[in-house]
């Protein structure tokens, strides 16, 4: 979690409902749907509030999709993104470049894998982080999480040391589709040592939604959450490798966001 979605993607979701079903589902049915943990993709997210809010007959996708894309970047989202006019304009970081640095410096190799557009993770991670080339994997690039086949290639490839061996990893997300990504991927490979970091997202952090943070930070426990963080920035490299050390290697261990 690197960025606020609150009033881009998440407000996308909204107003893409409106569009067609003339009414707004307000955050708190967002986070619901999300803690089903299915419901990753944005795109289906929203079909799903429609079908549910008895819409018949439901959008094509290909007109859910337009729509939602033309709220969201405002603009072609393969042209540059300075004529971009969307909601993607209005995203606050919730991290700067100096976290990547103080994980390169501790030796902690990272890396993303997003449900998000590839144009919207290129604009974050490069234009406005300033990062080179990040390892990344974005919607279209892997199976929809929680399939776990995004994290586990990237990851992969992040842990492997040149002795063949592999390193233990962890994965940081912000719902429940993330930390059940992890949860699959210790299915498949049990060999792996995995952890899942979760934290919960930005707009239920004021003192008014204590209440509804906890209860999401409760579900996010009870998917298979590891660790519960207050924000991505507040992880420390340090902090990582002590969680991570009772895994039988001395080398600093690589981190996949």
């Amino acid at each position: 979690m690197i960025r606020d979605v609150s009033g881009s993607y998440r407000r996308a979701i909204a107003e893409t409902v409106h569009h067609f079903g003339g009414w707004r589902p307000e955050p708190r049915q967002i986070d619901a749907l999300k803690a089903e943990g299915q419901w990753n993709n944005d795109w289906q997210a929203s079909l799903e509030l429609l079908r549910r809010g008895g819409l018949q007959p439901l959008p094509a996708m290909a007109a859910l999709v337009e729509v939602f894309s033309q709220l969201y970047f405002g603009g072609d989202p393969d042209a540059d993104a300075s004529g971009w006019r969307g909601f993607i304009r209005s995203e606050p970081l919730l991290v700067e470049h100096g976290f990547f640095e103080a994980l390169t410096q501790a030796g902690i190799a990272w890396g993303f894998v997003s449900g998000a557009e590839p144009p919207s993770c290129r604009y974050v991670l490069q234009q406005r982080l300033g990062l080179v080339d990040p390892p990344l994997i974005a919607m279209g690039e892997a199976a929809e999480k929680p399939d776990p086949s995004g994290f586990l290639r990237l990851g992969l490839t992040l842990a492997s040391t040149p002795e063949g061996g592999l390193l233990p990893l962890a994965y940081l997300g912000d719902t429940v589709a993330d930390v059940h990504t992890v949860v699959a991927a210790r299915r498949q490979r049990p060999d792996l040592q995995l952890l899942s970091l979760a934290v919960a997202p930005p707009h239920l952090h004021p003192a008014e939604q204590a209440s509804a943070r906890e209860n999401y930070e409760q579900g996010l426990r009870s998917a298979g959450a590891d660790r519960i963080l207050p924000s991505t920035a507040s992880l420390e490299p340090g902090q990582l490798l002590n969680w991570l050390q009772a895994a039988p290697l001395s080398a600093p261990s690589p981190l996949a966001i």
